[in-house]
């Protein structure tokens, strides 16, 4: 495996509000989009404390039997445990070796849009045996949300339209946090098996929070070789997804990435796809691009998405909501 380094960027500077230094960070961003589709940052506002107590609860639910996982199995608005071989990378020979929690914007029964069937929408599915989980993944999924929104006004200017592009259409984001467990991988584990087989991003931006046991690789498109995305002390992790590629037309690049434990022992992260609302149109003629180089028709975040999780989670044919 090749060790090509991914770039570091400080984003302080855009929390901070700083007009003059936000450019730097744009151009920053829009050279990495551009070229591997994945960098760092740091300066990220998510408090130690916070990533702390998520992360030891995510240890600890983990550690809980299946059965008792099991009973806040993932429901069709994508809320919930997923244990080992439920999910299977589109195209992947196997399931990836992992289990995970997921989490999205709560919205109660009440709200419209939960009223209209709105897909993904509604409230989580929390675990009463385990009320910390609750309290630390809704501190985590706010404050790497915050981080999200400032990432994508810097975005916004890197592709030179407004520093509001993205927020109008964030008001009811599809924000989804994703506690994820990998047992360590057995010795005799075959080409095959992953703890997520190569892949892309389903939606606009994901954010990661990664333990020191590595394991992240990248494609390096140029090579055709995996690089290590080593865990950096006080960084996330950025990725360009499909969705933001194809608002994009292709100008920012979704990379395919892929997860091996290697450690032997437990890995642990936390992923959060940060997406649009759900009826946010992806327009790439909204980015200035002109209608007869446009290589992908307008479709609304949400059934983008949508069709992504149906190719990969057969819980999607089973599950209620």
């Amino acid at each position: 495996m090749s060790e090509r380094a991914l770039p570091i960027i400080d984003i302080g500077p855009v929390r901070a509000g700083d007009p003059h230094a936000i450019a730097a960070v744009a151009a920053s961003i829009n050279a990495a989009c551009m070229s591997a589709g994945f960098f760092y940052v740091r300066n990220h506002g998510v408090d130690q404390s916070i990533i702390g107590d998520v992360v030891a609860a995510s240890r600890a639910f983990f550690a809980l039997p299946t059965d008792v996982k099991r009973t806040v199995s993932i429901n069709k608005r994508h809320r919930g445990f997923s244990a080992l071989g439920d999910a299977t990378m589109y195209g992947a020979k196997r399931p990836d070796y992992k289990e995970f929690f997921t989490m999205g914007l709560e919205l109660p029964d009440n709200d419209p849009d939960v009223q209209a069937g709105q897909p993904l929408r509604g409230p989580n599915n929390w675990p009463d045996f385990m009320p910390e989980l609750r309290g630390a993944m809704s501190a985590y999924y706010q404050a790497v949300g915050s981080c999200g929104a400032d990432l994508l006004k810097a975005i916004a200017l890197s592709l030179r339209i407004d520093a509001g592009f993205f927020a109008d259409r964030y008001r009811k984001r599809l924000q989804r946090t994703q506690l994820i467990y990998y047992p360590p991988q057995p010795a005799e584990m075959g080409k095959n098996l992953f703890g997520v087989a190569p892949h892309t991003d389903f939606g606009c931006i994901t954010l990661l929070w990664q333990d020191d046991s590595g394991g992240l690789e990248v494609l390096d498109r140029a090579s055709k070789t995996w690089i290590g995305a080593a865990p950096i002390p006080g960084t996330l992790v950025v990725n360009v997804g499909d969705l933001l590629a194809r608002w994009t037309n292709d100008r920012y690049t979704s990379t395919p990435h892929r997860v091996i434990n290697r450690s032997g022992h437990e890995r642990y992260s936390i992923a959060t796809f940060y997406d649009p609302d759900f009826g946010a149109m992806v327009d790439p003629c909204d980015l200035g691009v002109s209608p007869g180089d446009r290589r992908y028709e307008p479709i609304t975040a949400g059934q983008h998405i949508l069709n992504r999780l149906d190719q990969s989670f057969g819980y999607r044919k089973r599950a209620t909501v």
